[in-house]
């Protein structure tokens, strides 16, 4: 078969894949040592030679180094913390070690499904942020809800995701130039992917795709249920919206 015969016979996928631009996925973990591998081996088939992994791990008293040390990698660069950060922090020093311009947050437990990374790429065409849909699953990955998006009522909107936040961090990819903005993540807002998809609307367009492209599993470890709903109470829900509403502001303002 000749060269051109080749070229004619890859698909639009394949060639956009060897084209598209590298990726760095921020991973930040704790004691994941159950799921951590799953996770990571459903990402790396989908990244290219130049893309890369940032684990960050913040203290884990498990075997979770040792299994990502296992899988031998290069493109999995492992940062472990002295002590522990807290997963806002944790996340945070993952994201000030990422390289590359198209950057995508992940969690140690879920399972990205094939074609993710080309998809929200292509996406990213016309975006600050976007965010996909998931499928909630339980620790066996049977189906808890089919769609997250479905769950909450998932759709850009700084007062909507005020009032209840739909910004899924594991399901989340942006440009770089969010983090000139949203770096260091202010004190006391309560959660990463809450304050990133926020400050993205602040930049420009934030596309949710309605396409499930990541199992997000819920199970007994897990920090959140599959609704996200808050065990706060309503005092203390009010004081972080206040917090991020003054963060945003004051960011916004400087940010022009």
């Amino acid at each position: 078969m000749t060269s051109n015969n080749i070229d004619a016979a890859l698909s639009p996928l394949s060639r956009s894949r060897e084209s598209r631009a590298p990726v760095s996925v921020c991973l930040a973990c704790y004691n994941g040592e159950r799921y951590i591998a799953e996770q990571l081996n459903s990402v790396l088939d989908q990244l290219l030679p130049y893309d890369e992994i940032i684990v960050s791990d913040d203290a884990s008293t498990d075997q979770t180094a040792a299994v990502v040390h296992a899988l031998k990698d290069n493109r999995i660069r492992f940062h472990q913390n002295e002590c522990g950060l807290g997963i806002v922090r944790n996340f945070e020093q993952a994201l000030a070690h990422a390289r590359n311009d198209l950057i995508f947050l992940c969690d140690q437990d879920d399972i990205w499904l094939p074609g993710k990374v080309d998809r929200m790429v292509a996406s990213l065409n016309n975006a600050v942020m976007v965010v996909s849909d998931c499928r909630v699953v339980d620790a066996s990955l049977a189906t808890l809800y089919p769609s997250f998006f479905a769950r909450l009522g998932s759709r850009p909107g700084i007062l909507r995701n005020l009032w209840r936040n739909t910004y899924l961090g594991c399901c989340i990819a942006f440009h770089r130039r969010l983090l000139k903005r949203a770096l260091p993540i202010p004190t006391k807002v309560p959660m990463h992917d809450m304050w990133l998809g926020l400050t993205a609307q602040t930049l420009g367009q934030v596309i949710f795709l309605p396409e499930v492209l990541s199992l997000y599993r819920r199970h007994g470890a897990a920090s959140s249920d599959g609704g996200r709903t808050s065990t706060s109470s309503r005092l203390q829900q009010l004081k972080w919206r206040w917090r991020l509403v003054s963060a945003l502001v004051i960011r916004w303002g400087f940010g022009r």
